[in-house]
């Protein structure tokens, strides 16, 4: 009341203010701020529940790449759920202000005379007064609720952001780290990969996987945006994504080409070795005689030999059907060779290595000038050169046959030709291409002994087949190898005498030492054969002990 006895209005205006203030502060303090606190969360966290099987998410965005595997959930997902918590969060809060408290309990209810709760409309005008004072204390307790439960809602959001970021960094750092060891692993065992195929030939950093479920073709199959340990294809099978973890069980193909490669691509360092000759020079003999020398030095040593896929194993048999049924390798036919693939190995087991060897068998003619030789990209990647040589083929050395040893050359069919000019026809391309010619070594083949042998007008070849050449007048030969390229080993090989039925054992090992001196270089050291360079001369294998009648453990597949 004021002096006059009338009723002092900004009193009871305080009065009331502060009461509804008041009720604000308690109710939001014990009861709003809550309230939004639990359904925000609430509908937070509904955001990382599953939904029930077999019913479509809409929250799972589908992955529109070409590769046939989701993004890991650390990568792409946990964000889009972040997002979606947030935003659930958010609209919660603005749902139970705006609608809830607001409109239905402050205007239709309150302000109408009915229970907030109950909405029963009070029995006298009395009740229905006070609800309708209690309308403004309930809107303040809204107000402040939504106020206070998003501030607290933001805190937890940039906590939980800050934990996200923590998660992804060291998913990303797992990922980063795992393909680091890997290309680690890979450099410290020379492992390069390139396609053995005609036409391609191409170095790539990671093969083509195929799921072993649906045959999906994995691209990306190593650590990173798609998971980290594995990879999870369209139709639910896992994939490893590093070689230490079993990334070799799937099929390989050639990210280029689409050819199927053997599983060892990726494990296995890969050594190239072409067999370099003219038409005719016996190239094809002597990879017969290789073959058959690697499975013989593998009897008695600690050498494993096996065909790299079924394809080299059928290639392998067509020309040892030839042989048996004619005795000669039919001429090599294509511009360009596909590699014959062995894995040769010393030991099994964690503590064996092993060597993915790509024999590369082209024509002559592919190697007589600079713009066919070009075309060999496989030298590029060569790991050492097979040159097979046929004497008999070069010019000074017919010249000095006798009439009698000039009829048993022809018969021989000696090659278009000689080895210096075959040389010379593909040396400058070879160092072009390659650009490691002065690192590399060459093992030098002389084809045809059991011809030579015959002959009367040379001196039979001997070692060090070297010395022998300068006698016949190819000292040129040894001189310019020797000045090329960092080391060169000379052989004799009779590849009639160790192929077919009546194959000679110590013939077929001589056959394989010079693939194996050029794999000694890579690393692969093996008892008994031939070890990289050191002396001039070749030494001398183990000796080959004669077969028993009790057969020696056969370590080969061929």
């Amino acid at each position: 009341m004021t002096g006059g006895g009338g009723v002092d209005l900004v009193f009871l205006a305080k009065v009331f203010g502060w009461t509804t203030v008041a009720i604000g502060v308690l109710v939001c303090l014990g009861y709003g701020l809550w309230r939004f606190l639990a359904k925000a969360l609430s509908a937070a966290a509904s955001a990382f529940t599953p939904r029930t099987p077999g019913s479509p998410d809409p929250r799972i965005v589908p992955y529109r790449g070409t590769e046939p595997a989701r993004p890991a959930y650390w990568a792409h997902q946990m964000w889009i759920d972040a997002v979606a918590a947030a935003q659930a969060a958010a609209r919660t809060v603005r749902y139970l202000l705006v609608r809830h408290w607001l409109g239905e309990i402050v205007r239709r209810r309150l302000l109408n005379g009915r229970g907030g709760s109950s909405g029963v409309r009070a029995g006298n005008a009395l009740g229905r007064l006070l609800l309708r004072l209690v309308a403004p204390a309930t809107a303040l307790a809204a107000l402040l609720s939504a106020l206070l439960a998003s501030g607290l809602l933001l805190a937890v959001a940039v906590a939980f952001g800050v934990q996200l970021l923590l998660v992804g960094g060291v998913a990303l750092a797992g990922a980063a780290g795992g393909r680091g060891a890997e290309r680690l692993w890979k450099l410290v065992r020379g492992i390069r990969m390139k396609c053995p195929y005609p036409g391609c030939y191409r170095p790539f950093p990671l093969a083509v996987h195929l799921c072993p479920k649906c045959g999906a073709a994995h691209r990306e199959l190593r650590p990173g945006r798609f998971g980290a340990l594995r990879h999870v294809c369209r139709c639910g099978h896992a994939l490893p994504t590093t070689a230490l973890a079993g990334r070799r069980k799937p099929a390989l193909r050639c990210p280029h080409c689409d050819k199927e490669l053997p599983a060892a691509v990726g494990t296995t360092r890969v050594v190239h070795l072409p067999l370099i000759g003219g038409t005719s020079a016996g190239k094809t003999m002597l990879m017969a005689a290789v073959l058959e020398g690697l499975r013989s030095w593998s009897h008695e040593s600690a050498l494993t030999v096996e065909f790299a896929s079924v394809a080299d194993r059928r290639e392998a048999n067509t020309l040892a059907r030839q042989l048996e049924t004619s005795g000669w390798a039919l001429k090599t036919q294509g511009g360009q060779p596909r590699a014959l693939m062995l894995l040769v190995g010393r030991g099994r087991g964690p503590l064996g290595r092993r060597r993915l060897l790509y024999l590369y068998d082209p024509m002559g003619e592919s190697l007589r000038d600079a713009a066919t030789t070009r075309l060999q990209q496989y030298l590029a990647h060569a790991d050492g050169i097979v040159l097979v040589a046929d004497v008999l083929a070069a010019l000074g050395v017919r010249r000095a046959l006798h009439e009698g040893d000039g009829r048993l050359a022809e018969q021989a069919r000696p090659a278009d030709l000689g080895p210096v000019d075959t040389y010379a026809a593909f040396t400058g391309e070879l160092q072009g291409l390659g650009g490691r010619r002065g690192r590399l070594g060459v093992a030098v083949v002389v084809t045809k002994r059991d011809v030579l042998d015959r002959l009367s007008s040379l001196p039979r070849p001997q070692d060090p087949v070297d010395a022998w050449l300068e006698k016949i007048g190819l000292g040129e030969l040894v001189r310019i190898l020797g000045h090329d390229f960092a080391a060169s080993r000379y052989w004799t090989v009779s590849a009639h005498a160790a192929t077919g039925a009546g194959a000679l054992v110590p013939e077929q090992r001589r056959a394989a030492e010079p693939v194996l001196w050029l794999l000694s270089r890579t690393g692969l050291r093996v008892d008994g054969a031939p070890a990289a360079a050191r002396e001039p001369r070749l030494p001398r294998l183990a000796r080959p002990r004669r077969r028993s009648d009790t057969a020696a453990p056969d370590r080969s597949s061929l």
